[in-house]
C-alpha cells in the first residue's frame, strides 16, 4: 500500500446558503481545494453526504457534481454512513490512492439541509437509527441521545451543568473561525438556562444543522514533490468500525466499541498511542456523545471525560485540544459534510494555517466522525511530516 498525501483543502461556511444549490456549494469547496493543491485535473472524486435523496431530491450525486466542476469522464461515486458520511469518502479515496488504482483524488462532502422543513429534517436524521425498533417507535435522534445522557449522570453521579465546559470551548474556537456559523462566547449561565429540547439535553448541548461542503486533494506521498508543496501532511492511520444501530442492542450503551475500535486501529497504523495526538476533532453533535468519544479513546476514563472539560484540559493550550475550530457544536453540522470538516480542520493545524486557534508544534492531529449513535464510527490519524 501506498503513503497518502494530502496537498490541496477547500471549504465553505457553514451557513444558511438559499442562493447556492447542492452541486453549487460541493464545486465551491472542490474548486478551492484543486486551486489550493496546484492541480487542475484529477482521476477519482468520491462524495460524503447523508440526505440529497431526501432532503434535496436528488440521487445520483456523484455524476451529479463531477458534471457541475468539469470532470466528465471521471469516476464519481457518493458515499454514505449517515453522519460520518464525510469521512467515509475520506477514507474511501484514502484506499483508492494508497491500493496504486488512482493517482489523484478528491473526497468531498456537502449537505443542503435549511432548504427543508424543520419537522422533515428531524425525519430524515431518524434514518441513522433503527427503522424498525428506534425510528418506528416514535424515538427521534436528539431523544436517542437524551436517553443516553440521562444514563450517564445517573450511573456516573454528574449534574447536567458539569457538561457544560464542553460548549463553552467550542464557541470560543469557534470565535476565530471564519466558515463557523457561530461567532458567539458562551457562558455557564447562558449553558444552564438554555431551553430543554429532550430532557436533560438543552439547546446549548445540541450542534446546529446548516449547509456547506469541504473538500480535500489526496495523492501518493512519492509524487508531493512534483507539485511543489512544501508543507507535507500525510494519512498516518485510517480505520473504520461498525455497531448496533440501535441503542438498546448493545451491551453497554454507554461504551462507544466502533470508536473504542476504530482509534485503536488507527493508533496501531501510525504507531502511537492517544498520548501522541496533539489534537481532537471530535464527533461533537451532543455534549454526551463529546464525553463518550473521549472515554473511547483513551483520553478520560469511564465516567470522568467532564473532569477534561472542567479541568480545561481540553482548550486549545490544555492537554488534548478538541474542537480546535468550534466543533459540530459551534462550526456547525451539515450531517454528511462533517467528517471531511473535521478533516480540513487538522490539515489546517498541521500546517500551521489555523491562526488564533492554532495548537503549536501539533504533529499528529485525530478526526473521528460518528456515524449514527455510535453504529458507523470512522477515525483518521494524520501527521505533519516536515
Amino acid at each position: 500500500m501506498r503513503k497518502v498525501a494530502l496537498i490541496g483543502i477547500g471549504q465553505t461556511i457553514v451557513s444558511e446558503h438559499w442562493e447556492k444549490s447542492l452541486k453549487e456549494l460541493a464545486g465551491d469547496a472542490i474548486l478551492d481545494a484543486l486551486m489550493d493543491a496546484h492541480i487542475n485535473d484529477f482521476d477519482s472524486l468520491f462524495i460524503g453526504n447523508m440526505m440529497s435523496a431526501s432532503a434535496n431530491k436528488q440521487q445520483n450525486i456523484g455524476a451529479y457534481i463531477a458534471d457541475w466542476v468539469g470532470a466528465r469522464g471521471s469516476e464519481s461515486i457518493r458515499v454514505e454512513t449517515a453522519c460520518s458520511s464525510g469521512s467515509a469518502a475520506f477514507r474511501a479515496a484514502v484506499l483508492a490512492v494508497a491500493s496504486n488504482e488512482v493517482d489523484i483524488a478528491i473526497a468531498a462532502a456537502v449537505e443542503k439541509m435549511t432548504d427543508s422543513p424543520n419537522a422533515e429534517i428531524t425525519a430524515n436524521l431518524a434514518t441513522a437509527a433503527d427503522a424498525d425498533w428506534e425510528a418506528s417507535q416514535g424515538v427521534s435522534f436528539v431523544a436517542l441521545n437524551a436517553l443516553l445522557m440521562q444514563r450517564y449522570l445517573y450511573e456516573y453521579n454528574w449534574d447536567h451543568s458539569n457538561f457544560a465546559g464542553f460548549s463553552i470551548n467550542a464557541h470560543k474556537n469557534a470565535l476565530h473561525n471564519p466558515h463557523a456559523r457561530f461567532h458567539s462566547e458562551l457562558s455557564k449561565e447562558q449553558y444552564i438556562s438554555s431551553p430543554v429540547i429532550c430532557d436533560p439535553i438543552t439547546l446549548m448541548d445540541a450542534s446546529p444543522i446548516g449547509d456547506g461542503a469541504a473538500a480535500v486533494v489526496l495523492v501518493p506521498y512519492d509524487s508531493i514533490k512534483a507539485y511543489g508543496h512544501q508543507k507535507i501532511i500525510s494519512v498516518a492511520g485510517s480505520a473504520a468500525a461498525s455497531d448496533t444501530i440501535a441503542v438498546h442492542s448493545r451491551k453497554d450503551p454507554l461504551w462507544l466499541s466502533a470508536a473504542e475500535q476504530s482509534a485503536r486501529q488507527a493508533y496501531s497504523q501510525a504507531g502511537i498511542t492517544e498520548k501522541d495526538i496533539d489534537l481532537f476533532e471530535y464527533h461533537d453533535a451532543f455534549t454526551i456523545m463529546a464525553a463518550l468519544s473521549l472515554e473511547a479513546c483513551g483520553f478520560a476514563a469511564r465516567g470522568k471525560a467532564p473532569n477534561l472539560a472542567l479541568e480545561s484540559k481540553l482548550q486549545l493550550t490544555g492537554h488534548i485540544p478538541v474542537a480546535t475550530m468550534g466543533g459540530l457544536k459551534a462550526r456547525g453540522h451539515p450531517v454528511g459534510a462533517t467528517g471531511m470538516y473535521q478533516i480540513v480542520e487538522v490539515i489546517q493545524q498541521l500546517r500551521g494555517e489555523a491562526g488564533k486557534n492554532q495548537v503549536n508544534g501539533a504533529v499528529f492531529g485525530m478526526a473521528q466522525n460518528i456515524g449514527g449513535s455510535g453504529s458507523n464510527v470512522i477515525t483518521h490519524i494524520l501527521t505533519n511530516e516536515n
